[in-house]
C-alpha cells in the first residue's frame, strides 16, 4: 500500500452496507447514499487505504423495477429479482466511481466457494489480484444461483468471511443503527456501546429484530462482529446515512458514535478459513473430558486419537469436521490429517497420528 498522510496506518478495510442504507422505501436505489458511499471510499483510497466492497441491495433494487405475472416462491423472487437489480447496482457503483478514475470489479459468490480450501484459495487470489491493480471488488451473493440452504445467512456473514479471506485489518458493517445499544435503540433509557472486549457476552443487548429489506438484524452482525474480532479484525458497526461516518470512524474516530470490537491476536489464514467453515463439516468427532481439557489449554496441542470416544459421519482427508466434548457441545473445527476409517480404528489408541494437527484446528 501506498505512503499516506492519514492519521491512522494504511489498513486493508472491508466495507459492508446494508439494503437499507442503499433502497429507498419503494424499492428504488437511494443514489444520494451510494453517492455519499462512493466519495468516501474514494476519500479513504485517496489516503492509502484498500477497500473490499461488499454490498446488499440488489434484490432491493430488482423489487421495485418489476411486478411478476403470477405469484412466485420466496426462492423464484429472490432469483428475479437479483438478476435484475445486481446490473443496476453494479451500473449505479460503476458510474459513480468512474467520477475518480477508480475502476471497480464485480464478484459474485456462494457459500460454498468457501468449501473446499482449493476454491477458497482460488478466489482469495482473484480478489487479491484486483487490490493489487488498485481495482475495488464489488462483492455479493450470487442469488439466481444460490439455494435456501447453500445461502448465506445474510450479507453480515458473508463481510466477515470476505474480511477473513483477504486478511482485511478492519471490518467496517454500515447498518440503519449506530452501532450496538443496550436494549432496543428505540428507547430512550438504551445506551450505544462504543467498544465491545473479545469475547463480551452481548446476548442480553441485542433486540432480535429484522431491518426492512436485508435478512439480517443486530443480533447477526453481533455475533458475526465478535467472530471476527477474535479472529484478529477490528470491526466497527455505524450507521452508514451519516454524513461522512465512513472516513470518520477510521481517521477521526470520536466525532461519530459507533461501536468497535476489539479484535484478539491474530489467527493464520487458513484458521479464519476454518473458523466459518462450521457449514461444512462432513463428520463429527467426540473427545472426552482429558482431551477437551487438553485442547482448551494455552498449549499448542493436536487432536491425538487417544482422547476420542466417537467417530461420526464419513470424510476424506483434507475435509472440515466438528469436534466435540462428552457433554455433545463444540469446542472445536478442524481440517482432517486422516480419513473417516483411520480415525475410527485409531481411535482410543495410543501412538498413532494425529487426527487434526494444531495448525488446522480452530477452537471456538
Amino acid at each position: 500500500m501506498s505512503n499516506t498522510h492519514s492519521n491512522s496506518h494504511p489498513r486493508r478495510i472491508v466495507v459492508k452496507v446494508g439494503s437499507n442504507v442503499l433502497t429507498r422505501p419503494d424499492g428504488m436505489p437511494n443514489t444520494t447514499n451510494m453517492s455519499a458511499l462512493v466519495d468516501q471510499i474514494a476519500a479513504l483510497r485517496a489516503i492509502g487505504h484498500e477497500i473490499v466492497l461488499v454490498s446488499s441491495g440488489a434484490v432491493a433494487c430488482g423489487r421495485g423495477a418489476v411486478t411478476p405475472r403470477h405469484t412466485l416462491d420466496s426462492v423464484a423472487a429472490r432469483q428475479l429479482y437479483s438478476s435484475i437489480g445486481q446490473i443496476r447496482l453494479i451500473n449505479l457503483y460503476s458510474q459513480f466511481f468512474a467520477g475518480y478514475g477508480i475502476v471497480i470489479g464485480q464478484v459474485l459468490t456462494q457459500k460454498e466457494n468457501f468449501s473446499s480450501r482449493s476454491a477458497y484459495l482460488n478466489q482469495r487470489a482473484c480478489m487479491l489480484t484486483m487490490l493489487e491493480n488498485g481495482v475495488i471488488p464489488v462483492v455479493n451473493e450470487n442469488d439466481t444461483v444460490s439455494l435456501t440452504e447453500l445461502m448465506f445467512t445474510d450479507n453480515d456473514e458473508l463481510s466477515a468471511m470476505i474480511a477473513s479471506m483477504v486478511d482485511a485489518d478492519t471490518l467496517i458493517i454500515l447498518s440503519n443503527v449506530d452501532g450496538v445499544y443496550t436494549g432496543a435503540p428505540t428507547d430512550a433509557s438504551s445506551r450505544l456501546i462504543s467498544r465491545v472486549a473479545p469475547g463480551q457476552d452481548l446476548t442480553d443487548c441485542v433486540v432480535a429484530a429484522k431491518s426492512g429489506f436485508g435478512r439480517g438484524g443486530m443480533g447477526s452482525k453481533c455475533g458475526m462482529a465478535s467472530k471476527v474480532a477474535c479472529e484478529g479484525i477490528t470491526v466497527i458497526i455505524a450507521r452508514g446515512d451519516r454524513p461522512g461516518v465512513l472516513v470518520d470512524v477510521i481517521e477521526h474516530p470520536d466525532r461519530v458514535p459507533h461501536t468497535l470490537f476489539e479484535p484478539a491476536a491474530p489467527l493464520s489464514t487458513v484458521k479464519r478459513w476454518i473458523a466459518h467453515s462450521t457449514s461444512f463439516a462432513k463428520g463429527i468427532i467426540t473427545v472426552d473430558a482429558r482431551a477437551a481439557e487438553a485442547l482448551r489449554s494455552d498449549r499448542a496441542v493436536s487432536l491425538l486419537p487417544v482422547g476420542v470416544t466417537a467417530v461420526e459421519g464419513e470424510w476424506e482427508e483434507g475435509d472440515i469436521i466438528a469436534v466435540n466434548g462428552p457433554d455433545g457441545c463444540r469446542i472445536a473445527m478442524g481440517r482432517a490429517a486422516t480419513d473417516s476409517t483411520e480415525a475410527a480404528a485409531s481411535a482410543g489408541h495410543r501412538g498413532c497420528r494425529p487426527l487434526v494437527h494444531y495448525d488446522y484446528l480452530y477452537l471456538e
